[in-house]
C-alpha cells in the first residue's frame, strides 16, 4: 500500500530574530505547534549561520528587516533594547509579534509597543510561559472558584544561581542593553505576573531593596541588580513579600508562589511543576497532575498521562500554539499580551522607585 500523504495548511509562518538560547526555545515551540520557521536573523550573517541547524533555520536573513518580510508571525528573541525597534517594524508591516520579555526596559516604550499592536489589530503576545503549567491553571481555577476564600497572603521567591560567581557574566548585566532593572526585569516579572494571573488581583503598592553581590564582572563595573526583596499590597486586600535572585546557590530556577486565603492555601513551585500543594486547617495535601481530576483549563494544557512529567518547554510550545490560534480567532484565555508586558513595565519601575526613595510607591492601574 502507497503511503497517505496528508497536506496540512500552515497557519503559522514564523521568522526569529535573535540567534541564542531564547531563539532556540521559540524555534522548538513554533515546530510542536505545527508552524514552519522561514528563516532566522541575528546579530551578523555570521552568528545566523552558525546557530541555522539549532534553530531549524532554512534561510539566513541578512538583517531583520528581511526577516520581518518573510513572515506571518515575528519572534523577537534580541537584547532587550533592541525589542521595541524591532517590534514596532514588524507591527508596522503588519505581522503579528512575540516579543520576549522584559517587552521594553522603560513603561513608556511599553506602552507606545502596546498602542501600536492594538491600532494595527495585530496579535501581540509575551511570553509569560509559567501560565501554561497545568498545576498552575489548577490553583488558578481553584482560586476562582472560591476554594482557598477571600485572598489574605501572598509570598514565594524566584531564585537562581547562573550568575553567582563574579566571572559570571552576560549582555544582561549591562543596563544599557538589559535595562536599569536586570533581576526583576528578567525573572522578577514572572513571579508577579503569576501572582495576578493566578489570583486576579493587582498589585497596587510596593517597597522594595535593591542588592548587587558582584559590583564587578567580566573586568567592568555593573549597576545592575542581583537580588530583589520586595514587599506589596494588592486591590483586593492581601499583603506579601517575594524575593528575587541571580546569586542564590544552588537553586537553578525556583519560582515558588504560595497565595492564601481564610480557608485554604495553594502552593506551586515551578521546580516540582507537577504537583500544586493544598493546606487546610485541618489536613494537608499534594495533588499530582492527572488530566482526568483537574479542571477543564487545565486539563487542556496536560498532553500525556499522569506520571508522564512535563516541563518549561512544554509551556513554551502550548505558549506559541495559542498564538497561532490567536492569529486566526479569538485568543484563548490566558494568553499574555503586550499589555501585560507594559503591567511589568509599570511594576519595574515602581519597584525602582521605591528602591531609590526607600519608601512605598504606588503602581499606576
Amino acid at each position: 500500500m502507497a503511503p497517505v500523504t496528508i497536506n496540512r495548511p500552515t497557519i503559522y509562518r514564523a521568522a526569529i530574530i535573535g540567534t541564542g538560547f531564547m531563539g532556540r526555545v521559540h524555534s522548538h515551540a513554533i515546530t510542536a505547534a505545527g508552524g514552519e520557521i522561514t528563516g532566522i536573523s541575528g546579530s551578523s550573517p555570521d552568528r545566523a549561520r552558525q546557530a541555522a541547524d539549532a534553530l531549524r533555520a532554512p534561510q539566513i536573513f541578512d538583517d531583520a528587516d528581511e526577516a520581518i518580510a518573510a513572515a506571518d508571525v515575528v519572534h523577537v528573541c534580541t537584547p532587550n533594547h533592541l525589542h521595541a525597534p524591532i517590534a514596532l517594524a514588524a507591527i508596522e508591516a503588519g505581522k503579528h509579534v512575540v516579543c520576549e520579555k522584559p517587552l521594553a526596559t522603560d513603561a513608556d516604550t511599553a506602552r507606545a509597543m502596546t498602542d501600536a499592536a492594538e491600532a494595527a489589530g495585530v496579535v501581540a503576545a509575551v511570553p509569560f510561559v509559567y501560565r501554561f503549567h497545568p498545576m498552575v491553571r489548577e490553583a488558578r481555577a481553584r482560586v476562582a472558584a472560591g476554594g482557598v476564600g477571600r485572598l489574605t497572603l501572598a509570598h514565594g521567591s524566584y531564585l537562581q544561581d547562573w550568575l553567582l560567581h563574579p566571572g559570571d557574566d552576560n549582555w544582561r548585566v549591562d543596563a544599557d542593553k538589559g535595562g536599569a532593572l536586570r533581576a526583576f526585569g528578567d525573572i522578577g516579572s514572572h513571579w508577579c505576573d503569576l501572582l495576578e494571573f493566578v489570583t486576579g488581583d493587582r498589585i497596587t503598592a510596593v517597597s522594595a531593596q535593591l542588592a548587587t553581590a558582584n559590583r564587578h564582572r567580566g573586568g567592568r563595573r555593573v549597576s545592575t541588580e542581583d537580588i530583589v526583596t520586595l514587599q506589596f499590597a494588592t486591590r483586593g486586600g492581601m499583603v506579601g513579600t517575594t524575593v528575587i535572585s541571580q546569586v542564590s546557590a544552588g537553586r537553578k530556577n525556583r519560582l515558588l508562589l504560595e497565595i492564601s486565603g481564610t480557608e485554604a492555601t495553594v502552593a506551586f513551585d515551578q521546580e516540582q511543576p507537577e504537583t500544586l500543594w493544598l493546606g487546610g486547617r485541618g489536613s494537608n495535601a499534594v495533588l499530582m497532575r492527572d488530566p482526568d481530576h483537574l479542571a477543564p483549563d487545565a486539563a487542556r494544557l496536560a498532553h500525556v498521562p499522569g506520571g508522564h512529567p512535563q516541563g518549561y518547554q512544554d509551556c513554551f510550545n502550548d505558549f506559541v500554539a495559542d498564538v497561532g490560534t490567536a492569529t486566526t480567532g479569538p485568543p484563548p484565555d490566558g494568553l499574555p499580551a503586550f499589555a501585560d508586558g507594559l503591567r511589568a513595565a509599570r511594576i519595574a519601575e515602581a519597584v525602582a522607585a521605591s528602591a531609590g526613595d526607600r519608601d512605598w510607591v504606588e503602581v499606576p492601574a
